[in-house]
């Protein structure tokens, strides 16, 4: 062949590629705006066995409507974002459900891998990692509502151990983020803060970790202590009696507590095993009580004695300051559900770590179960010694919704 034929040859291979990545364009296009115009289809949800069998971990997708938010009662996924949000001056009642109409649109699309209107990186969305989107109000926004807040929905009590910090702090709106995969999360972020705007400023955000997907056997997390954290969570049933709101406007919601829990690493690294199990009450390598049952969720021997005649599980152990009342009695009541997540932040200065926990708890009652609790643990913990709350906030998770509807519809529609 002659050059010129050579030439042309070459030529008309590009345009045959160009012509493919035009179509390839084009039959993008068509498909983001076939989800426009049907925003209720979506493919079917892959079952736990078909995903575990191929691995991708992006196409997991969960409900967002129902009479609980996600994001609860499931166990937590590998990344988690906590964004607080304060409410403009000029931010009404009629703005305030504007907004959480908008939201919940936005997290509906989001959740299923459909980008919201308006969203100008639709791609980022098509692969949600099981994201989970979930809305709760602090006090000032419940009252702008027109609804009575709960007694307990107000700052916590100041606790002797506390150095609370106005940045990880307070809030009118919260927003929660979980997903398996950071760039869904982060996607989703972007979109909600995007549309939260016009109605409120941003107070702090928390971003936090567990084990990735498929990275540990299924149960509780490990700090970055390196104890086996969130235990002894009521479960079935016992949500329905701790946890779940089951009257007024807030039925099918819960409280929620958010506290920043800064951990002295570099000083942890210098107590040995025994003392770190002691400050604990449990087992370093698989969560056992000291005394009692096997495994994590074993049942503790609180009156277990060693041969000099002290508690196994010492009296100031943080497993029993958490369980038990000073009197040495359990109050059934007290149990609420644990979410914590893991932060590591850049450190600053001399430190070598930026460490701790983003511990996020949910119950019927703050004052009831969550402060007595809070308290003794203030009071006496020994892991006190290693631990400080930098970080406090209060909020009602608000009721999930039907399809069609809105996240807090029933504090405007009664």
């Amino acid at each position: 062949m002659s050059p010129d034929g050579d030439r042309r040859a070459f030529l008309a291979a590009g345009l045959v590629g160009a012509a493919g990545v035009g179509l390839g364009a084009a039959g993008a296009s068509a498909y983001h705006a076939s989800a426009e115009e049907n925003p209720e289809r979506t493919a079917p949800i892959p079952t736990e066995e078909e995903l575990d069998k191929r691995r991708i971990v992006g196409e997991a997708r969960e409900r967002f409507y129902g009479p609980h938010q996600a994001g609860i009662a499931e166990p937590p996924l590998a990344h988690g974002v906590f964004i607080a949000l304060g409410l403009r001056p000029e931010t009404d009642r009629s703005g305030l459900e504007r907004m959480l109409r908008l939201l919940s649109d936005d997290a509906a699309r989001l959740t299923q891998g459909r980008a919201p209107l308006a969203d100008t990186e639709p791609e980022l969305a098509d692969a949600p990692a099981r994201l989970r989107v979930m809305f709760a109000l602090g006090e000032k926004a419940v009252a702008l509502a027109g609804v009575e807040p709960p007694s307990w929905l107000r700052p916590l009590p100041a606790f002797e151990i506390d150095r609370l910090e106005d940045r990880w702090s307070g809030g009118d709106v919260l927003i929660a983020l979980q997903s398996d995969d950071p760039i869904a999360l982060a996607h989703a972020q972007r979109m909600l803060l995007k549309d939260s705007r016009a109605f409120c400023t941003l107070t702090w955000v928390q971003k936090g970790f567990r084990n990735a997907r498929f990275a540990a056997p299924t149960g509780s997390q490990r700090n970055l202590f390196g104890q086996i954290d969130g235990t002894v969570n009521p479960e079935g049933s016992g949500l329905d009696t701790h946890v779940w709101i089951t009257d007024g406007p807030f039925a099918g919601g819960c409280s929620m507590v958010v506290r920043r829990i800064a951990m002295d690493v570099d000083e942890w690294d210098r107590v040995d095993r025994v003392g770190r199990e002691f400050s604990v009450g449990r087992r370093m390598s698989d969560g056992s009580p000291l005394a009692g049952g096997q495994g994590e969720n074993g049942e503790a021997d609180f009156a277990a004695k060693d041969k000099h005649g002290f508690h196994v599980i010492g009296e100031y152990s943080h497993m029993r300051r958490a369980r038990l009342a000073d009197d040495g009695t359990r109050h059934e009541h007290e149990q609420i559900l644990r979410r914590p997540f893991n932060y590591d932040d850049a450190p600053t200065g001399s430190e070598i770590s930026n460490t701790g926990l983003i511990f996020v708890s949910y119950q019927r009652d703050v004052d009831e179960q969550f402060v007595p609790m809070q308290q003794r643990l203030s009071d006496g913990d020994l892991l006190n010694t290693w631990t400080t709350p930098i970080g406090s906030a209060v909020f009602v998770v608000l009721p999930g919704c039907r399809e069609g509807g809105f996240v807090g519809q029933s504090l405007f529609q009664r």
